[in-house]
């Protein structure tokens, strides 16, 4: 058992691994840290050793993950697939691989956590976050394309259609207290109590007998998480809409104005989106 990384820390104790994101200011999801996300879910499957829950957050105080890598689509897809084979080659079936994994996994977000970011926490069992800075959103809708990696499957589930609709197609951002109160999120918590609160909580969990946890998980799943022939549907019509000529103009727009670099535009996506000029 290893859980070492070039693009996410971790930290074992009592039974909690603690894997912090770290791949560079915004955490975009692209080849380094699709790698590494896809050993740490491998080793989790075959040698967990004695981890029980997983808390997954940023090194960035901004950005738990801004989305993914839209100049490494191809590249990063690629790495994704190694999880399932090529059949299987997308982002959304590695987070659906990632939803089953036999321990409970928590995403503590504090910053933006959207697209591919937003997802990537949907996959986990649970999420709480810091009120006064994060931050949660679906942005695909606002350049032409839609969420392709669970997102529409997570949230629909969670917000019921009408929200899920007003979520994905506004392509807006949601601040935590909002996200808790449509069930985006678990809880939004002050940012000083945040890291106490979900370390007892992981703790309390990696504490009890494992059977009776991992069997709770299996059974919710069931009932919960989406087949996975839908997240492939998902997965291939965002491939699809993301190369068409209206959505490649407004990802053109919105990398001049600094797309995928720290600045405005990554901090206020959801205005960004909106403000193409037609």
């Amino acid at each position: 058992m290893s859980f070492s990384y070039s693009s996410i820390r971790t930290r074992e104790e009592a039974g909690v691994l603690f894997a912090t994101l770290d791949a560079g200011p915004l955490n975009l999801i692209g080849v380094d840290l699709v790698r590494d996300l896809v050993s740490l879910v491998d080793t989790l499957y075959s040698d967990p050793g004695d981890i029980r829950v997983v808390v997954i957050d940023s090194a960035s105080p901004e950005f738990f993950s801004a989305h993914v890598d839209l100049t490494a689509i191809p590249q990063y897809t690629a790495e994704a697939a190694k999880a399932g084979g090529p059949g299987d080659a997308s982002l959304g079936m590695f987070l659906h691989r990632l939803a089953h994994v036999p321990v409970i996994t928590i995403a503590k977000v504090r910053g933006r956590a959207r697209g591919g970011g937003d997802e990537l926490a949907l996959a986990c069992d649970m999420i709480f976050a810091a009120r006064e800075n994060a931050v949660f959103g679906q942005f695909e809708s606002g350049t032409g394309a839609l969420p392709g990696a669970g997102g529409i499957q997570h949230l629909t589930r969670r917000l019921g259609r009408t929200r899920a609709i007003e979520a994905i197609t506004g392509a807006d951002d949601f601040d935590a207290e909002l996200a808790e109160r449509y069930g985006w999120i678990n809880r939004a918590l002050p940012d000083a109590e945040l890291d106490g609160f979900v370390d007892r909580m992981a703790k309390r969990i990696a504490g009890f007998p494992p059977a009776g946890v991992k069997a709770a998980k299996r059974a919710i799943n069931d009932l919960t998480l989406p087949h996975p022939a839908n997240v492939r549907s998902d997965s291939a019509m965002f491939l699809g809409l993301v190369s068409l000529p209206e959505s490649r103009e407004r990802l053109d727009y919105l990398a001049n104005r600094g797309l995928q670099t720290p600045g405005d535009v990554e901090r206020d996506l959801g205005d960004a989106v909106a403000e193409f000029p037609g």
